[in-house]
């Protein structure tokens, strides 16, 4: 069972393109980010793709970037963390039943992934959700991350329309959870607010409890 390869270069133009970033960011980490967190949570968070200046540098999902700001907050306020701040790989941050990936492994240029990019990691990520346990809760943050996660489990994509806070039950029994991404343009046009986003949570934490 293969859930993550940090030497993957399987995709052409993010191979080439990390391979520039490193030599213009010589400290950044600019390889795949590996998953982070609990190896047997129960709620597996999903997210896009490395942050050029945040994951892809510090070679942890949402560390050091503006996205990670509220997730790790409202993460910590509900007993999934141990801190509510994640600054860099070595800051001590712990995660309790909870694990964080991405649908891409590698930073995407512009950070959009091409569907051919989507679709060739979407193998780590069907390694990893079946790896999961019985009633684990996947939470999608996105559009595709949503997608990622039906293609990983086999579903067809036209029976489970996104939206934020749908819930969706799937046929191998792992239940997935719609979040819209908390990343910069969201939060700071209020697409997605702090009290929407624990509403989530709160769901989540209800779900893994019951």
């Amino acid at each position: 069972m293969t859930l993550f390869d940090p030497a993957c270069r399987i995709c052409p133009r993010l191979a080439t393109f990390l391979d520039q970033v490193k030599i213009d960011h010589p400290s950044y980490h600019a390889r795949p980010v590996a998953p982070f967190g609990d190896p047997e949570a129960h709620l597996l968070i999903v997210g896009l793709a490395p942050g050029m200046h945040g994951a892809n540098a510090t070679g942890r999902p949402f560390t050091g970037d503006h996205a990670g700001i509220l997730l790790y907050k409202t993460l910590h306020q509900y007993g999934f963390s141990n801190q509510p701040e994640a600054t860099a790989a070595d800051d001590g941050l712990q995660l309790f039943n909870c694990r964080i990936t991405n649908a891409v492994k590698c930073l995407p240029p512009q950070n959009k992934p091409t569907g051919a990019e989507i679709n060739l990691c979407n193998a780590f990520l069907t390694q990893e959700l079946e790896a999961l346990p019985e009633n684990a809760v996947v939470l999608a943050l996105g559009g595709i991350a949503h997608r990622s996660v039906l293609k990983a489990c086999g579903e067809k994509l036209s029976g489970y329309k996104f939206a934020h806070a749908a819930l969706h039950s799937l046929n191998n029994g792992l239940q997935l959870l719609d979040s819209y991404h908390c990343s910069r343009y969201n939060t700071q046009t209020r697409r997605l607010t702090p009290d929407m986003f624990q509403q989530v949570f709160r769901t989540a934490q209800g779900l893994i409890s019951a």
